[in-house]
């Protein structure tokens, strides 16, 4: 199998997004790309739990795609060895009535993952520069006060809000949470592909909504949006990846990649030691418990 570098798919310049790779070619054949999957997984596994006994970090993940770009699928296969104690997933879709009465990013932040934990965000923070820019017709829903119609919404508005979730994101990393933000690429084509089926496979058909035909006409306008997300909202401390999503195995591993390159970087991530003074007396409890 080919081997990979995280730099391949880091966003660390401006990025044409018609430049960016929909497919890679792993040189595997599907069985092997899936064992070395597995093996990842187990390793991350192998990480978290000894995140979650040293509490001192926690891990967000973000992912953002078109709709059919695998999400869910990924979630499952990447994080199937997991400790469920260890993992939390979130799917931010249409804010409720409650969330409403809040800012934005308010529902974002109460479903950070403790210290010693993974978050996964499914749909993230960043539907608040995407789905309202390409709708902002949904803004009227937030009655912000400097906002009455949406003539209000300005470029200064946008830029405002990167600024804001940028903030957000350094405030959260500067208080131990390890951020990766992974964007499935997916082809207009494949994404076509995987519509139909939906509709051809009758297990399949509660996957598809009408909606999804509507939001594929502004297909332009959702590329351009991503577009200045990943230009925008990509940093050191933050940074966005782009995840060749037409093949969903080559997409899942190079995630998987991704985050162990990464986190077994932080050697400070080790397993707490028992005081030396219970240390001494492992004896004197061993022999409490058997002779009990």
């Amino acid at each position: 199998m080919k081997d990979i570098s995280i730099d391949e798919f880091k966003i660390s310049s401006q990025v044409k997004i018609q430049n960016l790779q929909t497919k890679y070619n792993l040189e595997s054949e599907e069985k092997e790309i899936e064992k070395k999957m597995n093996k990842l997984s187990k390793k991350l596994a192998d990480i978290q739990n000894t995140m979650y006994a040293h509490g001192k970090y926690s891990v967000l993940m973000c992912i953002q795609g078109m709709d059919t770009a695998g999400k869910d699928s990924l979630i499952r296969e990447v994080f199937k060895e997991f400790n469920v104690r260890g993992i939390e997933s979130h799917s931010f879709k249409k804010p409720t009535d409650i969330e409403l009465r809040h800012d934005y990013l308010w529902r974002h932040y109460i479903a950070l993952p403790a210290r010693g934990k993974f978050g996964i965000f499914n749909r993230t923070h960043y539907e608040n520069v995407l789905v309202t820019r390409v709708h902002p017709n949904y803004l009227m829903y937030e009655n912000m006060p400097d906002i009455k119609s949406e003539a209000d919404v300005t470029d200064a508005f946008w830029e405002r809000r990167f600024q804001e979730i940028n903030n957000f994101e350094q405030h959260i990393a500067d208080n131990g949470t390890i951020i990766f933000k992974f964007f499935l690429n997916l082809s207009k084509d494949e994404q076509k592909n995987r519509l139909l089926r939906r509709l051809n496979k009758p297990d399949k058909n509660w996957k598809f909504e009408a909606g999804d035909l509507k939001e594929r006409k502004l297909w332009d306008k959702y590329q351009e949006c991503y577009e200045d997300l990943l230009n925008k909202s990509s940093n050191r401390h933050a940074p966005w990846f782009n995840i060749p999503a037409d093949d969903k195995p080559t997409a899942r591993y190079i995630v998987a990649k991704i985050l162990y390159d990464t986190l077994k970087e932080y050697d400070d991530i080790i397993e707490p030691v028992m005081p030396s003074d219970e240390k001494e007396n492992i004896d004197l409890y061993k022999s409490q418990l058997e002779n009990e």
